[in-house]
């Protein structure tokens, strides 16, 4: 059995709406933390909520600007080491 959609999922053509900043307590030591959309991570003790706690839903990746355009990048060669000096 697949987890993907069987049906394409219709593309949005509206932009999302720009994240809001929103600040809660740490559940685990209660620092007072920032996050966006209602998805927190704490620095003083490494908490993190679920990525489904958050107010809206996260964008698909064929919604992201900075996407890579589709199919597989090639690597980078590394450069030739330089010749053996005797």
């Amino acid at each position: 059995m697949t987890r993907w959609p069987h049906e394409p999922v219709p593309e949005s053509t509206a932009p999302l709406p720009a994240p809001e900043i929103t600040e809660a307590e740490c559940r685990r030591c209660g620092t007072l933390i920032a996050g966006l959309d209602g998805r927190y991570a704490c620095g003083v003790c490494g908490w993190v909520n679920d990525h489904s706690e958050g107010h809206r839903r996260l964008p698909r990746a064929d919604e992201d600007p900075d996407r890579p355009p589709k199919g597989r990048r090639q690597p980078r060669r590394l450069p030739a080491p330089p010749p053996a000096q005797d």
